[in-house]
């Protein structure tokens, strides 16, 4: 098994507990390919204006991702948002919170093994990759 096969495995098994397509990644990658709110950049965007830029860093950069509390990821996308995606998912709040601040840093990390947010096409071309590993 490859790198990133482990990486989408590790990712569906944190959340559903076991094999197969997790709503949450798929949530997830839907924010961060989403052109209407700036994809992954108006995402790094709206951590910053929340004061959370270094944390957001921290998951670009090359070196450590620093954590985040599911109570930050409700001050960041919003408790109307998290609501949301619950009833989407078919999820409580604090377990879509929950969910969301322990895979959110690992995928903009995976997102960005230069240390840089990749530019157009680029981003399409992984997250269409780990979709299809995903599944």
């Amino acid at each position: 098994m490859g790198l990133l096969d482990q990486f989408t495995k590790a990712l569906g098994d944190k959340v559903s507990g076991g094999e197969g397509q997790n709503p949450l990644v798929e949530t997830i990658f839907g924010m961060v390919n989403n052109p209407e709110t700036g994809g992954l950049t108006g995402m790094v965007e709206n951590f910053k204006s929340k004061g959370l830029g270094g944390v957001v860093a921290s998951w670009i950069s090359t070196g450590q991702n620093q954590p985040i509390s599911s109570e930050q990821i409700q001050r960041v996308l919003g408790g109307d948002r998290i609501e949301w995606i619950a009833e989407k998912i078919g999820a409580s709040k604090e377990d879509v919170a929950g969910g969301l601040a322990s895979l959110l840093p690992e995928i903009v990390d995976k997102l960005t093994p230069d240390g840089k947010i990749p530019e157009g096409g680029l981003l399409q071309q992984g997250l269409s990759m780990l979709r299809g590993k995903s599944a």
